[in-house]
């Protein structure tokens, strides 16, 4: 189980090293013919995120920095598991290690 945390605002979170801060797509409430969906057929959580923050990069084994992958904006793919939950009023946000993130989407 993830740790959860609340914050007042989203700008006060720094990531450190190589976490990476996202906030995940939210399921449709309604179908394209406008037919309510129930909360028990929406809770599953999206694998898909926009990365809202970066931390600068972790050090290799001799010291240098290493970057993270993506940046601030990217369309990302995430596991099915991991991250710790970070909540900001309504809204939800994760904190990754950039080498859990499965995948950049490209559009």
């Amino acid at each position: 189980m993830s740790a959860q945390a609340t914050f007042k605002s989203i700008k006060s979170l720094v990531p450190l090293l190589d976490r990476v801060l996202v906030q995940r797509f939210k399921p449709e409430t309604k179908t394209a013919s406008g037919i309510f969906l129930p909360t028990s057929a929406t809770s599953t959580p999206l694998p898909e995120a926009t990365v809202i923050a970066v931390g600068p990069g972790a050090p290799n084994k001799d010291g240098q920095i290493i970057p993270t992958t993506v940046k601030a904006g990217d369309k990302v793919l995430l596991p099915g598991w991991g991250g710790n939950a970070i909540k900001v009023g309504d809204e939800e946000y994760h904190l990754f290690k950039d080498s859990d993130i499965l995948a950049k989407i490209q559009e």
